[in-house]
């Protein structure tokens, strides 16, 4: 099993500027001593995952209306992320508060296309099992 991820981990988007740090609200939770554990629930925008910096997919709507305004000169825009399924692939044999916990492996897509992945779970390795 990979690393489980806390509260304060440290992600990046394939289409973003910046990294950006996960979220988990602590409700119902196991907290250990990085935090709160996530689960692959832990996908909505801004609770769980923040903005990015400047997006530069080029499917965004928001990065294609900056574009035209730059008469065709791509122009990136303010990173909303848009992050409707949770986080994949689940490991269902690990649970925090009843759903799969959210190890480093785990994608969450973007519905820009951008791919989120976790370059620093900011936990300590478990041992399950």
């Amino acid at each position: 099993m990979p690393e489980l991820v806390c509260t304060g981990a440290q992600l990046k988007c394939s289409f973003g500027a910046a990294p950006a740090t996960l979220t988990v609200l602590p409700l119902n939770r196991t907290i250990s001593g990085m935090g709160a554990a996530a689960t692959i629930m832990d996908h909505k925008p801004a609770v769980n995952i923040p903005p990015f910096g400047m997006c530069k997919a080029p499917t965004n709507p928001a990065v294609i209306a900056a574009t035209s305004a730059a008469s065709g000169v791509f122009t990136q825009a303010p990173c909303v992320p848009a992050t409707s399924l949770p986080w994949a692939p689940p490991n269902p044999t690990v649970t925090v508060g009843g759903q799969p916990a959210l190890h480093k492996d785990c994608k969450c897509m973007c519905q820009w296309a951008g791919v989120i992945s976790i370059s620093n779970p900011n936990s300590v390795r478990t041992q399950v099992g």
